[in-house]
């Protein structure tokens, strides 16, 4: 394994295989198989080096012998690589469509098995203040609070706020308590003069936009 960690310090991250990479993550001092086999039988298991980050703990744990600790470890590994992209994304971005908000959230949210919702919060001028969850729940529900969400609003100085929530469980299609809340955070900002620009659902099999739906 020296050589790996070698290759790792002096041509950087970037320069190793799947294999290498996920070697050097499931390398452990108490076991005395070799990690690079042991990388390349989970490749072989799971298809992709995605489909191994994205696998459940309990179920990788059990993947050849790995235990609790190194399925952890690649679990945690998925998700700093997640948040760090997610982050990077909205630090200086811009929103004009609705395909740019999706392109924002949907990294950050399809691992999602149950329900969120996030606010994005802007200026006058389409930029990106902050994003953030305002709430999570089951699979098939969540509950908002619309006076944090116009709270945080003013606290920010934001002039909109676009709503994004999970249908992780179905469809895109908003259910009547989608269009309920839409119509209760859109008048409560109002009263503050802070416009609800856009709500939109991602689910598995596509997306909604209430505003490209003339909902809003």
């Amino acid at each position: 394994m020296k050589n790996l960690h070698d290759k790792l310090l002096s041509r950087g991250a970037a320069s190793l295989t799947d294999a290498e990479l996920l070697a050097l993550l499931v390398e452990s001092s108490d076991d005395r198989r070799d990690p690079r086999q042991t990388a390349e039988n989970l490749l072989a298991a799971y298809g992709s080096l995605t489909a191994v980050a994205h696998a459940e703990i309990g179920r990788l744990r059990m993947s050849e012998g790995l235990g609790l600790r190194r399925a952890e470890r690649i679990r945690l590994a998925t998700e700093l690589g997640r948040r760090a992209t997610a982050a990077t994304a909205a630090a200086t971005a811009t929103v004009t469509t609705d395909a740019d908000v999706v392109r924002i959230m949907r990294p950050i949210l399809d691992a999602m098995g149950h329900e969120e919702c996030w606010a994005i919060y802007l200026t006058s001028s389409n930029r990106i203040i902050e994003h953030c969850r305002v709430s999570q729940g089951g699979v098939q529900a969540t509950v908002v609070d619309h006076r944090l969400i116009v709270k945080r609003a003013l606290e920010l100085l934001a002039t909109q706020i676009i709503l994004v929530h999970t249908h992780p469980s179905g469809t895109a299609a908003p259910s009547d308590a989608d269009r309920t809340l839409t119509i209760r955070i859109r008048d409560a900002a109002a009263l503050f003069d802070i416009r609800l620009t856009d709500h939109i659902i991602i689910a598995r099999e596509g997306e909604f936009s209430f505003r490209r739906a003339s909902m809003l």
